[in-house]
């Protein structure tokens, strides 16, 4: 263990201006949205209109799926999956991590949303508030037909299903809760001195499991809470959000390594790529934000209902994978990443799946929105709480 004042002199910090006011980023991002939307109306539904259809429905938004390309490639091309092999040697950790992610997360994210945006917050929401979301595609009900908790409605010349407000954030905050972080974690890691190969190691793990469980959980979640269950939407999803960017960053990796050096890639390719992520992700926000102006300044506190939620989840995951990696004794190096890769969201999946699974303007998009919102502030004071309890290792 290093001694506290080495940690004093050389405290790793965020070095892009990106990463460290990304808040304050999504809050212009906040404020520009609106504007734009009332500026010019029409422009996010244009570019959400930009579609691939099935069966006449519209299922992958061109715009959204270029932005969330360049959202991932830049994460995934930074991995070498050549080391997942050897995370055997690290069992305790990743076990703790893929447990943490898939067998309670999911769970506890759809628990207390329904707690509070279902009851707690369900009157300061609007008990009677409903919002569209896209119809599954292949499904064709007839007109004031029930799907879930939806009735099948007309909204302009196009069926859509009418479903109660909270239902429909509840449907983002679950997007959010099944999709472990591959990408800011990594930073989150780096600034609590934890063991960076090793955080490597499972956001490669993480990423081949999403491709399995995140359409399995994702369904039966959204199920139990009377939504819609796209499931051909849902795998389409991971199939054009995280296997196309895995494997492209995969295929790319190898080729320019060979083609150029290690150390080329790592010293100027990547270089270049760092601001890439944030960017998609700011254009993204904008482009939500324009859609759900008017519900925001109709209630501005609809953000607030939908961060409390996901403020004390996160802080629980982080508590319970922070405790058992102490009793499972692992060293404090493995600890604060295998605990801070569950507490974080992988926040640009779960964006791009819920406007392809309920569209731009629905609720849905917007709390995931919300996830990106609160995710810097509380992530970094959990950083914090690593360094400051790191003593609590051998």
């Amino acid at each position: 263990m290093q001694p506290e004042a080495s940690i004093t002199k050389n405290p790793r910090k965020m070095t892009s201006v990106f990463e460290r006011y990304l808040t304050a980023w999504v809050g212009f991002c906040i404020i520009g949205g609106i504007l734009l939307g009332k500026v010019a109306p029409r422009l996010a539904q244009t570019l959400d209109s930009m579609a691939i259809s099935v069966n006449g429905a519209p299922v992958v938004s061109i715009p959204i799926a270029i932005c969330l390309f360049f959202m991932m490639y830049p994460i995934m091309v930074k991995i070498d999956f050549g080391k997942v092999i050897k995370a055997g040697k690290s069992g305790k950790p990743v076990f703790l991590t893929l447990f943490l992610n898939w067998a309670i997360k999911p769970f506890t994210m759809y628990a207390i949303a329904t707690l509070f945006l279902g009851v707690l917050f369900r009157g300061f929401i609007g008990p009677e508030a409903t919002d569209l979301v896209k119809m599954p595609f292949g499904l064709d009900l007839p007109l004031g037909a029930s799907h879930g908790a939806g009735t099948v409605v007309i909204h302009e010349g196009i069926k859509m299903l009418e479903v109660p407000l909270w239902r429909s954030y509840l449907a983002g905050c679950i997007l959010l809760g099944i999709a472990p972080c591959t990408a800011m974690v990594l930073v989150w890691s780096y600034l609590a001195r934890g063991n960076d190969g090793l955080t490597l190691i499972m956001v490669a793990i993480n990423s081949l499991t999403m491709l399995v469980l995140y359409g399995v959980l994702g369904g039966f979640l959204l199920g139990v809470g009377r939504l819609p269950v796209p499931w051909q939407a849902l795998l389409l999803s991971i199939a054009v959000y995280v296997a196309l960017p895995l494997v492209a960053g995969y295929l790319s990796r190898k080729w320019i390594i060979r083609a150029k050096c290690e150390n080329w890639f790592k010293e100027k390719f990547l270089h270049i790529l760092t601001p890439v992520t944030i960017i998609a992700l700011l254009i993204t926000l904008v482009l939500l934000f324009s859609f759900k102006g008017e519900v925001i300044l109709g209630n501005p506190l609809t953000i607030v209902w939908i961060a409390i939620p996901l403020f004390i989840q996160t802080v629980f995951i982080f508590s319970l994978g922070y405790i058992a990696a102490k009793m499972l004794k692992l060293s404090y190096e493995d600890a604060a990443p295998a605990a801070m890769i569950g507490a974080s969201n992988h926040f640009e999946v779960a964006i791009a799946t819920s406007t392809m699974l309920f569209g731009l303007s629905s609720g849905a998009a917007l709390a995931t929105v919300v996830g990106v919102l609160i995710e810097v502030p509380v992530m970094l004071m959990l950083v914090k709480i690593c360094v400051r309890t790191r003593n609590w290792f051998q």
